[in-house]
């Protein structure tokens, strides 16, 4: 009986050694799972802090390129201003050197004729085809009657201009003072009825300082809305080669109208007397 009894104790003392076994393997398994937990928490923790850490190099990433983008489109407008400056001079310097060599022909037409009246229609071509004139005249000096005479016209009948004497009106005062007189604010608005002592723009026609003629200019064609600075420039040139052109051609044809008459008066002193 000793024998079982102390053979019944040694397999409860064995039993009680695997149950202790049993529960410690359990108590390590829980612990495992709570280390492969936590271990997941972290790993995912590091993940997400890596995540944002990605996300904010690529916020600032993302800002650094939008503040590129403005800097380039600023410079982009600039240069864009730029290019739009350069065109429009690039214009202009175009449709002035038009308007010199449209003024050259017209001013080697001007001087390759002598005759009077060929000269006159010239100078009325230039007006309308470079200045845009629609209506003008042309007002040449009588020495005789120091007055100024209308000699050529357009878009108006000659008959409607009087002559002017020296300092009457606008016209005379031109003549007189030989400075250009401009209406403000001339545009091509015609008036509805055209006051031939008022003109918009008065132009003496000068060969240095003495004044041969004027030229009075009333209205414009409608697609002329203003004066820019080269018809300033071009109503200079202008007055200088006309004023040449037809006061040369003023004295050839006198010259030619004297010649006639001497030659005439030589001819009958040259004839035989009849017997």
């Amino acid at each position: 009986m000793e024998k079982e009894s102390g053979i019944a104790k040694k397999a409860d003392e064995f039993l009680q050694i695997f149950k202790r076994g049993e529960e410690f393997t359990k108590d390590l398994i829980k612990e495992n799972e709570k280390l492969r937990f936590r271990i997941a928490q972290l790993e995912e923790a590091a993940q997400q802090a890596g995540n944002e850490e990605k996300m904010r190099l690529c916020e600032d990433r993302l800002k650094m390129l939008q503040e590129e983008i403005k800097s380039i489109s600023e410079r982009f407008a600039k240069v864009e201003e730029e290019n739009k400056d350069f065109a429009s001079k690039y214009v202009e310097v175009e449709t002035e050197n038009n308007m010199l060599a449209n003024l050259y022909v017209a001013s080697y037409q001007l001087h390759s004729v002598l005759d009077f009246n060929e000269v006159l229609r010239i100078v009325l071509e230039i007006i309308i085809n470079l200045i845009g004139a629609e209506k003008f005249a042309l007002f040449l000096m009588d020495d005789k009657t120091n007055e100024l005479v209308p000699v050529a016209s357009e878009g108006l009948p000659l008959n409607d201009f009087s002559k002017f004497k020296m300092g009457d009106g606008i016209v005379g005062k031109v003549a007189r003072e030989g400075e250009s007189y401009f209406l403000e604010n001339a545009s091509a608005a015609s008036p509805k009825e055209i006051d031939t002592k008022n003109p918009m723009v008065c132009i003496p026609l000068k060969i240095k300082e003495h004044v041969i003629g004027v030229i009075a200019i009333y209205s414009l064609f409608t697609q002329k809305s203003s004066f820019s600075n080269i018809d300033y420039e071009l109503f200079n040139l202008l007055a200088g080669h006309a004023a040449t052109a037809i006061f040369s051609s003023k004295l050839y044809t006198q010259s030619e109208r004297k010649l006639t008459t001497i030659q005439s008066f030589l001819d009958l002193l040259k004839e035989k007397p009849r017997k």
